[in-house]
């Protein structure tokens, strides 16, 4: 099974890399390498052995995943609050 460190996404600053010479992994990256080993785990041909590497490499997936995620949060709730900071009216209030 080849799972490879993908291209850094478009989505902006990437989370924590593991390996700094290497690009970033990008969350769809992350996913799709992250539900190969899935659907490795799923299909009980593999050792014990072979089980466990892939476990501790689907958590590294899923720790990307969720770091991407957080990140997209965080800046959705900037944007949010940038917003409100522009525009102090709130348009559910009704005006006098």
């Amino acid at each position: 099974m080849a799972m490879a460190k993908g291209k850094q996404s478009a989505a902006g600053d990437s989370p924590d890399a593991t390996d700094s010479a290497a690009p970033p992994m990008g969350y769809e990256d992350a996913r799709a390498a992250l539900a190969e080993v899935v659907a490795a785990l799923e299909s009980g041909d593999v050792t014990l052995e072979e089980a466990l590497a892939l476990w501790e490499q689907g958590e590294e997936y899923a720790r990307i995943c969720q770091a991407w995620l957080a990140g997209a949060q965080e800046r959705l709730s900037r944007e949010e609050l940038s917003r409100e900071e522009r525009s102090p009216e709130d348009p559910a209030s009704p005006s006098d």
